[in-house]
């Protein structure tokens, strides 16, 4: 027995039955301008990094992170002073 073709056709809907339209749900909806959704959150970075995977040995690990957050700023700084060979 061959599959029913569904209707391309869109079902009537009352407006008057549509959700009330609260704060959270403007929150929550995507702002479009012309025809390109506009993305929410943190813009990308300006900032030429990489992310990697990098094995460290737990005594260098707790050390850096001992010092509370900002440990893989300075992970990257000390490495860069290594690189260039200034003390800091």
């Amino acid at each position: 027995m061959p599959a029913k073709k569904r209707s391309s056709k869109q079902v009537w809907r009352d407006p008057d039955d549509a959700p009330s339209l609260s704060r959270a749900w403007f929150e929550e909806a995507d702002v479009v301008v012309g025809r390109k959704v506009v993305r929410r959150g943190r813009p990308a970075g300006t900032a030429k990094k990489q992310a990697i995977s990098i094995r460290l040995d737990r005594d260098v690990l707790a050390h850096f992170r001992a010092a509370g957050s900002g440990w893989q700023a300075r992970i990257n700084a000390t490495l860069r002073r290594s690189m260039t060979g200034s003390k800091r």
